[in-house]
């Protein structure tokens, strides 16, 4: 049977798991008659829905949400205040419209007239979700700029407001007491009233739905983008993603699953308090999603069913073994034991725990890949230029009019590390920035990609101004880099990286994420065709490894990636800080071949580089810095023999030495 399974493909697999899973989650209220536990399992469905909508926060985007409840909150009271009678106006004619639409009822009252809100719990559920995102919106704009703990401390904040404020809005929350009364859904004409099973089936579909949207924006343009920022928020924005736009769009998203959420939950309980939504159970959900694995759909889900469960199962269960143990061997201590109300220093010690022992979860959301067989890791490798890339080609000779840096000027305090800087790069050009270490080169690539604001001066590229545009703007417009130090999304694929190198150049959206029409699916097969395109430019270097996290290459794999990734932004321009930095002289010579390549089919090109026989054999100018300054300008032959930059160069180690030997 083992084997059997064996051979089925690692997609069937998944899908034979899910229909298993599934189909024990229908049977479990059929087979196991006690409402308790159906009740329990509801619960812990219902906090396995919340689990996903932070796990699209925290998991997919790396933003530490400490005030996550505070959205389950307000889906919470936005179906409790419209169904529990604590809301009802006096009855006017703007309200016939609502009656008309099964919205209001209108109740008769010797005082007048009163409303009754009558909104369907099924109506409701969608609605939630919108006005919880909305507040995800409006909390996000202003403080998605923060990262790391000030934002995790602004959310804390966030998530103690909206408890406090329900508390003290007693006219429509109905204060510390709460809202009592809510009304039950009803299908098809019939109520649930309280029994279980139609609750956990209700649940059930949820965690459905809310799965299949996980991993639909997870596989998306969308989810791409935001584990990029996870990764990398500057090499993110470099490759053309947003990132304030981005982190909305999870803020709100995940805070949609989580008023839904709230929704199903005081309908189930037909009451809300505002000790219902404290801090406790913001960092109850946190500890699901690290426990299953952040960024892993199924692992969240079952995170926060094991925790869910072990609150309202197991630990009364063991409490009640400690008991009998107590009685047993005459120990009171034991008798009065009960771990139920230890709840939140348990989930304390499973938090430290893992991140002690195992930070990936209990299913990692990404997995370990088999090493490559012999025949891939000896294949053939192309050590040639690029050829059959006429795409690439094809955009690149699209009319720009080059780059163009005029006067520009970067202060750091009393520290001036670009002045008044003159840099022209014609179409089709190879232009090479020298010079020593601290001189100011990679300041210049920061200014013109806008990752650094410049204090003075122009710069144009393809008769548009970059300075004050964002790096995901520039980018757009076909300006494209790498780092010095390589700045990759680690954790993800190398075909990952390469496909948000495409992040500006694809148009799908969240709902066509989840989708998916025609037009969607074209668009990442293109894309991903595009993709393996480039790998396959490097021969058996990356296209064997596409699979492959990039933390798991060597040095050399990493800097080609990053200039794959480059290039799969379709650029205008490539701008390559120190590309063959850290390669031996056989990889040096490949790459350099390879990038000369890229010259000829028309792409213009502004390198860094050190190693003079790389400037040599690409640069047709070359362009000298030192101490901010630009001292030279030329051919390669001509500033070689430039007494300034001989100057320049002296006792700045082997590099003056090997100057001054040319």
């Amino acid at each position: 049977m083992s084997r059997l399974f064996a051979r089925v493909s690692l997609a069937r697999r998944h899908q034979i798991l899910t229909l298993l899973v599934a189909a024990a989650a229908i049977a479990f209220p059929l087979v196991h008659d006690n409402d308790a536990d159906v009740d329990s399992a509801a619960n812990a469905a219902a906090y396995a829905t919340l689990a996903l909508g932070l796990n699209i926060v925290v998991g997919f985007a790396g933003l530490l949400d400490l005030g996550y409840a505070a959205f389950f909150a307000i889906g919470a009271y936005a179906y409790g205040i419209l169904t529990s009678f604590q809301v009802m106006p006096h009855w006017g004619p703007l309200w016939e419209p609502f009656a008309w639409l099964q919205l209001v009822q209108r109740v008769p009252q010797p005082g007048g007239d009163l409303v009754r809100f009558t909104v369907s719990f099924w109506i409701m559920l969608p609605v939630s979700a919108l006005i919880a995102a909305g507040f995800g919106v409006l909390f996000g704009a202003p403080t998605l700029r923060l990262r790391g703990d000030y934002l995790a401390i602004v959310t804390l904040g966030f998530g103690e407001i909206v408890p406090i404020v329900v508390r003290n809005v007693d006219s429509v929350t109905n204060g510390a007491a709460g809202l009592n009364g809510i009304q039950a859904p009803r299908l098809f004409g019939h109520s649930f009233g309280v029994a279980a099973w139609p609750y956990y089936y209700v649940a059930i579909a949820l965690v459905a739905l809310l799965i299949f949207v996980s991993v639909r924006l997870r596989d998306s343009r969308i989810g791409r983008a935001w584990m990029a920022i996870r990764e990398d928020e500057t090499a993110a924005a470099a490759m053309g993603v947003d990132r304030t736009r981005t982190k909305l769009l999870a803020f709100a998203i995940g805070a949609a699953f989580a008023g839904a959420t709230g929704t199903f939950y005081v309908a189930k309980l037909q009451t809300a308090t505002p000790e219902m939504f404290g801090f406790p159970v913001s960092v109850m959900i946190l500890v699901m999603v690290v426990l299953g694995g952040m960024g892993s759909v199924w692992g969240v889900v079952v995170g926060a069913v094991l925790l869910q469960l072990l609150q309202s199962w197991f630990l009364e269960d063991i409490s009640g073994w400690i008991h009998d143990l107590g009685n047993a061997i005459n120990q009171p201590w034991m008798q009065q034991v009960d771990l139920t109300q230890s709840i939140e220093l348990i989930f304390g010690q499973i938090l430290v725990f893992m991140m002690l022992f195992r930070r990936d979860g209990l299913i990692p959301a990404t997995r370990k890949q088999s090493s490559l067989s012999v025949e891939q890791q000896h294949a053939d490798v192309r050590r040639g230029g690029f050829v059959g890339l006429e795409g690439l080609g094809e955009f690149a000779h699209q009319g720009h009019s080059g780059l163009e840096v005029s006067g520009v000027t970067v202060r750091y305090g009393g520290l001036v590390a670009l002045n008044a800087i003159d840099l022209s790069v014609p179409v089709g050009g190879v232009v090479a920035v020298i010079g020593p270490n601290g001189s100011g080169k990679s300041t210049l690539f920061n200014v013109i990609t806008g990752l650094t604001p410049a204090d003075g001066g122009a710069i144009r590229f393809d008769g548009d101004g970059l300075l004050g545009l964002p790096p995901h703007a520039i980018l757009r417009r076909g300006v494209a880099r790498t780092f010095q130090n390589i700045r990759l999304f680690t954790n993800l694929s190398v075909l990952d990286n390469v496909l948000i190198g495409q992040h500006a150049r694809l148009k799908t959206g969240p709902i066509a994420a989840v989708f998916r029409p025609p037009s969607t699916r074209r668009e990442e097969a293109a894309a991903r065709v595009w993709a393996s395109q480039i790998l396959g430019l490097f021969g058996n270097r990356l296209l064997p490894r596409a699979s492959q996290t990039v933390s798991h290459l060597s040095y050399a794999n990493r800097r080609r990636v990053e200039i794959a990734r480059a290039l799969a932004s379709r650029p205008k321009i490539l701008l390559l800080d120190e590309p063959t930095a850290g390669m031996n002289p056989a990889e040096t010579l490949e790459l350099a071949e390879q990038i000369k390549s890229l010259h000829a089919l028309g792409l213009t090109i502004l390198l860094i580089e050190h190693k003079l026989d790389v400037v040599t054999r690409l640069a047709d100018k070359v362009v000298v810095l030192d101490h901010g300054e630009k001292i030279a300008e030329g051919t390669p032959d001509e500033v070689r023999r430039n007494e300034a930059v001989l100057q320049a160069y002296l006792g700045r180690g082997t590099l003056a030495k090997g100057m001054v030997d040319a």
